[in-house]
Order: C-alpha cells, then sequence, then structure tokens
C-alpha cells in the first residue's frame, strides 16, 4: 500500500488549493476544430475530423500559462485511427511535448490524461517522465491509463486483455525505478549496479490514474495520487468523489486529487443560457460561473477546459476566462473539502 505523504507531491499543489476550493487547466490541443464553421471548413476541404491545426499553438500555451490557469493537460494517441476513433488528440508525442512546455512555460503544472502504460516499457516511462520532473522545475502530474482503443495492441505485438496485469507492473516498476539504489529488472529485483537517470525533481512524481485501468477501488486508493474522469452529470460525479474520497481515508491516506473535464463553448453574451453538448456546454460566463460553483460543491478538486468546440478565437476565450473567471474562483473556498484534509 502506499504510504506517501500529500507533502512529497509538489506538482500537486498547483491544481489543488490549501484550503478547498476549484481551480481551472486547459486541455489541448489549443485549436476550435469543433466549432460549426471549421467543421465546415473541413468538410469542403475532405479533410479527416479530429486533427486540430497547431500552428498558435505555442502562443496559446504561454498565453494559458501568464494567465493564472493551474495546468495544461494532454492526451497519448499514438495512432490516428479516423474510422474507429477519429480524433487525433493532442497529435504530438506526449514526452516530446511535455519536454517542449517545461522549456516555454514556467507556471503551470504539466498533466497527462493520461499515459497508456501497457503500450511502452515502464523504464523508458519511467526515464522520460523523471528528465520532464527534472527539466520542469518539478511540474508533472503523470496521469496513466491502461488504455480503451483495441488496434494499438496488436500493433504492437501487445495482448489486450491482460493490459490490467500489466499497468499494474508498470506502476510498481516506475515508483521503484525512480528511488535510489538500483535499477529494477523485474520480479522485484534490484540490480545495484545499475541506475536510471535523471532522478525527479519531486519527492515523487504523482500519479493519477484515468478510469479505472482494469482495477479495484482500494487497489486505486492505495496507488494512486489522484482520478480523472469524465464528466457524466454532477450527481455522478459527487458520488465518484466521495468514493474517492472514502477509500483513501478508509487507507489512512490523504485526499489527494479529484480532476474532472468539461467541453466548453464560452459565448459572447454572458447571460446566454447553457446549450448542452457531450461532455460539456455552449454558455455565458454568468451561467459558466454557476456551473463551476456547482462542480466545487460535488467534491471537484481541478477542472480541465477543453476549448475545440469553442466558436470564438481562443485568445479571446482564455483572456475572457482569465479576467473575469478566475479571479472568482480564486476568492472562493470550500470549507467542506479543506476540513476533509
Amino acid at each position: 500500500m502506499s504510504t506517501f505523504n500529500a507533502g512529497q507531491f509538489f506538482a500537486l499543489d498547483r491544481i489543488r488549493k490549501p484550503e478547498g476550493g476549484l481551480t481551472l487547466g486547459i486541455e489541448l490541443p489549443l485549436d476550435n476544430d469543433w466549432s460549426p464553421g471549421r467543421e465546415e471548413q473541413r468538410v469542403r476541404e475532405k479533410r479527416p475530423f479530429g486533427v486540430p491545426d497547431l500552428t498558435h499553438y505555442p502562443d496559446l500555451v504561454r498565453q494559458v500559462d501568464r494567465s493564472g490557469f493551474a495546468a495544461v493537460w494532454m492526451r497519448d494517441v499514438p495512432v490516428f485511427d479516423p474510422k474507429n476513433f477519429g480524433d487525433a488528440g493532442s497529435v504530438y508525442d506526449p514526452f516530446v511535448n511535455l519536454g517542449f512546455l517545461a522549456g516555454i512555460t514556467e507556471n503551470v503544472a504539466l498533466g497527462t490524461a493520461a499515459i497508456v502504460l501497457p503500450l511502452r516499457h515502464p523504464m523508458m516511462v519511467a526515464k522520460a517522465a523523471a528528465s520532464v520532473d527534472q527539466l520542469s522545475g518539478g511540474r508533472l502530474i503523470l496521469g496513466v491509463a491502461s488504455g480503451d482503443r483495441p488496434v494499438e495492441y496488436p500493433l504492437l505485438g501487445l495482448n489486450f486483455e491482460n493490459r490490467g496485469e500489466a499497468f499494474r507492473g508498470a506502476v510498481s516498476y516506475l515508483r521503484d525505478a525512480w528511488k535510489t539504489g538500483g535499477l529494477p529488472i523485474g520480479n522485484g529485483r534490484i540490480e545495484p549496479s545499475l541506475d536510471l537517470l535523471p532522478k525527479p525533481r519531486q519527492t515523487h512524481i504523482p500519479m493519477i490514474i484515468a478510469g479505472q485501468g482494469r482495477q479495484s477501488p482500494d487497489w486505486i486508493a492505495a496507488n494512486m495520487q489522484g482520478r480523472f474522469v469524465y464528466p457524466n452529470g454532477l450527481t455522478r460525479l459527487a458520488a465518484q468523489a466521495r468514493d474517492w474520497n472514502a477509500a483513501r481515508k478508509s487507507l489512512g491516506l490523504p485526499r489527494g486529487v479529484f480532476v474532472s473535464a468539461f467541453h466548453l463553448d464560452l459565448a459572447d453574451d454572458p447571460a446566454e443560457p447553457a446549450t448542452a453538448r457531450r461532455f460539456g456546454a455552449r454558455i455565458g460566463r454568468n451561467g459558466f460561473i454557476d456551473h463551476l460553483q456547482a462542480v466545487e460543491d460535488a467534491g471537484v478538486d481541478h477542472l480541465a477546459l477543453l476549448l475545440r468546440p469553442s466558436r470564438r478565437p481562443l485568445n479571446e476565450v482564455i483572456d475572457e476566462l482569465a479576467r473575469d473567471v478566475l479571479p472568482v474562483l480564486k476568492s472562493q473556498s470550500s470549507p467542506a473539502k479543506s476540513a476533509a484534509e
């Protein structure tokens, strides 16, 4: 069972408030290719759905970093499968992307949502993650998953049905590889004459799980420092947060973090009512602030915003969120969550 102290995971302090309350992050890619206008353009040009335009990506990331957001998040989509999956995700290799972001940002936590651990040898994941953590000054949050796209496993000669076992083994390997005193070589054995460098900047790189990873709730609570779940209504979200907190508490562990996401099309009119869409809504600023309060009350520590549905230019949306939404969140705190620490 994990015995890590909450204070050892410094990157988590960027996405959770010690006094309780909600923080906001941005999910990559930074493009509005899902907006109606861009979708019409894509159809005219006969391009596949789900491939974002990353021309302005570096400038938009820098804007996010200096605007007070807590984190940026990226997905792990090794193979573009337009027929069965239809989305290229963040496009770039996640660890290459993380290294790039470490060099052009200073403030945001750098999160993955999530690295599909069974697709990569854990030794290479351990080295890549520790390198990012050092280069970013200890800002990495390693979101991990077992993967839900069967097409990738046979391409790599891997068994899709064994991914739960492979996931557990990879998590154990990562923890051992980041310690001093030798290199793990399998079956719990350590070779003291070898080592994996660099070691992480943080005492321990925090790992949060996206989905279930084919693991039991008790295993997740004992071995992960957080959960990342996609929204399925506020009632369901609150139940998931309660279950996470209860499982951690039953093991004598601190709360960790509970993270969710929202697909946002922020309307020009602050008073425009919500029009629901999958995983989010088109909504004006006033209603969105009310929704954020409800998300916080449900027990969420951090919300990752995906702006791909946005009909407005992303620089305008980021500016409005930073100017008119983040200050409201910073002035609020949740006594209930703070007392549960």
